[in-house]
């Protein structure tokens, strides 16, 4: 009778078959096989399922007409030699693989026998001497060698290694339980609460009386069971959690050699552990905001600000722009202040917030650099979260921040837990010491570094001419600013004031009184400010005023060089557009206007006509002398004043009066 291809069948496959001779139903075969089938060990077997366990058994167990429909389906067709000879050869190798060194080794000696005999054979020795020599070789006995060439017969030469692996089993048997009471010991067990295996074996074994389920093995045979039916990858799973289970798997090991210097960046915030007092007197743990060179590992640009907020990463990332140049590619975290239109409006791969038409262009996206975001929750997927680990070591437990070290969790607080705070400058002062020094530390092994330091590595990849990198322009500087709109020009000089600083130019004195736009740099209010008029056009750069103490006389003299050259200036310039003195303009004026007059008409002298010819013409009055003009002006004042025309002259004593 033909061998059918599988042997071995579950109570499941049984039912699906529909085999003749056998109920339809899963529940009675299952009962048929309890009551007959599980006698024999060699026809019953218990084989790992997906979820339990499932029993197994031999066709030879069925009844005749459903072993013939089985040899009619499960039977190979007649040209199927070919894959079963290959499935066989996998089977034999993979069990040869499941061997231990020492057996491995039993092998091979296996083979060296066999392979001295083959060889003397084959140089003319008979077959029994060739047989007898290589058994003496090898130190075994006849009958143990012809054992040997039994194993390899049928098999082809290259497969006898694996064929002569030893013959005894070392399968386990495991204690049998209860499925219903198995079933709850591994329910129980497998919880995120994750109770000990002894609490849920006490909590199983008492329902099993309640409910009178056997078998009950032992804890201990149990536990032996539990380890080897249900992987370890399946328990960290489910009493651990994905984030503990996804550590299983082998990360991704991505290599930087093919980038240089500035080609690619990584950015990210941290916050670090150590509580900074704020010169308002708010006490709160600082963010440090940085770009890491992908290819050095260098730390380009870096600040510290009250939170991860979008104007610090723009200021950052102008840093960056205005000492090293622009980068090709930057990897982004997926925090909303990464991803802030402001920084990355118009990018296709912008994965958060509406993405709108009407969105302004980022400054990324206006600096022409490919964004890459990556995914949540995932610190190995940058670089620079490795750097933040240094930076904590030699941050946040440097001796300036005794007392005021928070601990990386809850349940790390030192004992002198706030005890102090740093405050801001001293804290910013120590950020920027240990960040240098982190960047020069020789030694680095990592990357492409091979014992240099991070910067050496950096400035050997900036020097070399293969490196491009894109630099920006001054007026590419506004990007990144921070913009201040309706700020009045002071009188009486057009003066700004900007968070208690003054700024001025020569050319804001054109916008007294008027409003204006300012762009500027928060941690350096004391820089130049980059002023607009209200179309956004610019107008200058504006520099910090400073205030000079009382009685500073260099300060003094100082301000007033810089008035008399700005006077000087001024004065020149003045004389560049004024070419023409008065007097040349007054004699330009009065040239043009002469020439421009029409002439004067001559005057014609009058024609005399005389009338009469005789001496009637009227003669001119008599001249009066001057006694009589005195003699007429004193009789008529007289008449006016009603006295005498001459007044008496005084006599007698008017002092006594």
């Amino acid at each position: 009778m033909p061998k059918v291809e599988k042997e071995f069948y579950s109570v499941a496959e049984l039912a699906e078959a529909n085999l003749p001779g056998l109920p339809r139903d899963m529940s009675a075969i299952d009962k048929i096989a309890r009551a007959r089938w599980r006698g024999d060990e060699r026809l019953a077997r218990r084989v790992p399922g997906k979820t339990k366990p499932v029993w197994e058994y031999h066709y030879s167990l069925l009844p005749q007409i459903a072993q013939t429909r089985l040899l009619v389906v499960h039977t190979g067709p007649a040209n199927d030699d070919r894959n079963l000879n290959r499935e066989r050869k996998s089977k034999l190798w993979a069990e040869y693989e499941a061997l231990s060194a020492e057996q491995k080794i039993i092998c091979e000696a296996r083979l060296k026998a066999l392979q001295i005999a083959e060889d003397l054979e084959r140089g003319g020795m008979l077959a029994v001497a060739s047989i007898t020599m290589a058994c003496r070789r090898a130190g075994v006995t006849k009958s143990a060698f012809y054992e040997w060439r039994k194993q390899v017969e049928g098999h082809d030469r290259e497969d006898w290694l694996a064929a002569l692996a030893p013959s005894y089993r070392t399968d386990s048997r495991w204690a049998e339980c209860h499925e219903e009471a198995w079933d709850v010991l591994k329910s129980d067990y497998l919880r995120p609460e994750r109770p000990t295996f002894s609490a849920c074996y006490r909590r199983m074994v008492k329902l099993a009386k309640a409910k009178k389920w056997h078998p009950i093995p032992t804890e201990r045979a149990l536990r032996r069971r539990f380890d080897h039916e249900v992987p370890e990858a399946v328990q960290v799973l489910a009493r651990q959690g994905k984030e503990k289970a996804k550590f299983l798997f082998p990360s991704q090991r991505r290599t930087r050699s093919h980038l240089h210097a500035m080609q690619a960046v990584n950015m990210d915030g941290h916050r670090f552990d150590v509580f900074v007092e704020f010169p308002d007197g708010r006490i709160d743990r600082i963010h440090l905001i940085a770009l890491q060179d992908l290819y050095s590992g260098k730390f380009v640009a870096w600040r510290l600000s009250d939170s991860e907020n979008k104007d610090a990463v723009r200021l950052v990332i102008g840093d960056m722009v205005e000492n090293f140049g622009i980068p090709d590619q930057i990897t982004l975290d997926n925090g909303r202040a990464f991803t802030s239109k402001w920084l990355t409006g118009g990018a296709k791969t912008r994965y958060r917030f509406k993405i709108r038409d009407e969105d302004p262009k980022g400054l990324l996206v206006t600096l022409g650099i490919e964004l890459q975001f990556t995914k949540p929750y995932s610190g190995q997927s940058k670089p620079i979260e490795r750097a933040f680990l240094d930076l904590t070591d030699t941050i946040a437990r440097h001796p300036v921040c005794a007392g005021a070290y928070t601990g990386n969790k809850p349940d790390a607080k030192p004992e002198n837990y706030r005890t102090k705070a740093v405050p801001l400058a001293t804290f910013v002062d120590l950020v920027n010491r240990e960040i240098a020094e982190h960047n020069a530390r020789p030694g680095r092994t990592g990357g492409n570094c091979n014992g240099r330091s991070f910067d050496e590595t950096f400035n050997q990849s900036m020097a070399e001419p293969g490196t491009v990198v894109r630099y920006a322009t001054a007026a590419q500087r506004s990007l990144w600013l921070l913009a201040a709109e309706g700020i009045t020009a002071r009188k009486p000089d057009g003066h700004i004031e900007l968070h208690r600083n003054r700024y001025w130019a020569p050319a804001l004195t054109g916008y007294v009184g008027k409003k204006v736009v300012v762009r500027f740099d928060p941690d350096r209010l004391h820089q130049s400010i980059k002023v607009y008029d209200l179309n956004n056009v610019l107008i200058c750069d504006a520099a910090c005023l400073d205030d000079t103490g009382f009685h500073d006389t260099v300060a003094a003299r100082q301000h007033a060089r810089t008035k008399k050259d700005l006077e000087k200036a001024l004065a020149a310039e003045r004389d560049a557009h004024v070419r023409l003195k008065a007097q040349d303009l007054a004699d330009l004026y009065t040239r043009a206007e002469r020439a421009a007059e029409p002439p004067a008409p001559k005057p014609k002298p009058p024609r005399v006509t005389r009338i009469a010819r005789s001496n009637v013409a009227p003669k001119p009055a008599p001249l009066m002398e001057d006694r009589e003009v005195e003699d007429s002006f004193s009789r008529a004042l007289s008449l006016i004043s009603g006295t005498p025309a001459v007044i008496p002259f005084p006599q007698g004593d008017r002092s006594r009066k």
